[in-house]
């Protein structure tokens, strides 16, 4: 069954969850009202043919008063005897802006980059978000964790599809095509994928991102991304050509290979990137390093010059 992507979290359960948030084992006992004091039943006389039934009588002269009933309820205790502690009001919710020990700023987390590149060229230690684009086969996860991992700072790699597959039961194969289930489970994977990059960011992480973003939606594709990310996000095209892309293709198994029509078909609307004056990247002849090399230099341009997207 499949549920519209970004539902509010439920309320919480209100009276009988602890501070913590977890239901108490057992039902909570109430106040306890005292017990009454045991009175040894008066003599009865036998009823003749005259006398009705003996009514209740008072005590005696020599029979002690009951113990003096204090006003209220007591204390509950629980199953050993100790008190239990009384119930506070329920923690409030934590702030939507929030996650962690860090507070995230307020509207975009990424602030357009303008710091200069490394003494060594390239980005440096420059805490920097990236969003690499390309087409299936293109080269984009293997680049972006080559990347992450070659920078001499912590940067951290965010695979959309990685996030995507998280979904188990009802995931949205790509091999099935395009429908309103797979584009639910690809926008709420841009989200988490997104809620990331702000964390790892607000704690000075930098991250890249690979997605296959199609110029023909820019209102899902960079637009959506500039909204999850920030406008500081720096987005770059790796497109070799369609030959490399088929071969590259050819090499996946599972569910992340596709039809040889429909590698085509993404590769040709991916063409539409050039003229948008996004940079791109063709690595049809470049080795993985050699491609991180170079997107290492075209960030650096663009932290002096951001692109206009």
């Amino acid at each position: 069954m499949q549920h519209s992507a970004g539902a509010p979290l439920p309320p919480s359960q209100g009276p009988g969850y602890g501070s913590g948030g977890w239901a108490h084992q057992g039902a909570q006992p109430g106040p306890q009202q005292p017990p009454v004091p045991h009175q040894p039943p008066a003599p009865q006389q036998p009823p003749g043919p005259h006398h009705a039934p003996a009514q209740h009588q008072a005590p005696g002269p020599h029979q002690a008063p009951g113990p003096h009933q204090p006003p209220g309820p007591r204390p509950a205790h629980g199953p050993h005897g100790a008190p239990v502690p009384p119930q506070g009001p329920p923690p409030a919710p934590p702030s939507a802006d929030s996650t962690g020990h860090i507070q995230l700023p307020p509207g975009g987390p990424v602030p357009v980059p303008a710091p200069p590149p490394g003494p060594d060229g390239g980005t440096g230690a420059a805490t920097l978000a990236v969003l690499l684009i390309g087409p299936a086969g293109a080269g984009k996860t293997t680049v972006a964790r080559h990347w992450a991992m070659s920078r001499r700072v912590p940067t951290a790699h965010i695979s959309l599809d990685d996030v995507r597959e998280w979904v188990c039961s009802g995931f949205a194969d790509p091999q099935s095509g395009w429908n309103d289930h797979s584009e639910a489970q690809y926008r709420l994977a841009r989200r988490t994928c997104g809620f990331a990059a702000r964390n790892f960011l607000a704690n000075s992480i930098s991250c890249i991102l690979d997605d296959a973003v199609f110029p023909d939606r820019p209102v899902v594709g960079l637009g959506g991304w500039k909204r999850h990310v920030g406008p500081g996000l720096l987005p770059v095209v790796l497109l070799p050509g369609l030959e490399i892309v088929l071969e590259r293709n050819a090499e996946r198994s599972g569910n992340r290979r596709l039809s040889d029509e429909e590698v085509a078909s993404i590769h040709g609307r991916m063409a539409g990137w050039y003229g948008s004056g996004l940079p791109i990247i063709d690595n049809s002849k470049y080795d993985v390093e050699t491609t991180a090399r170079v997107l290492d230099d075209v960030l650096a341009r663009s932290l002096t010059s951001p692109p206009s997207w």
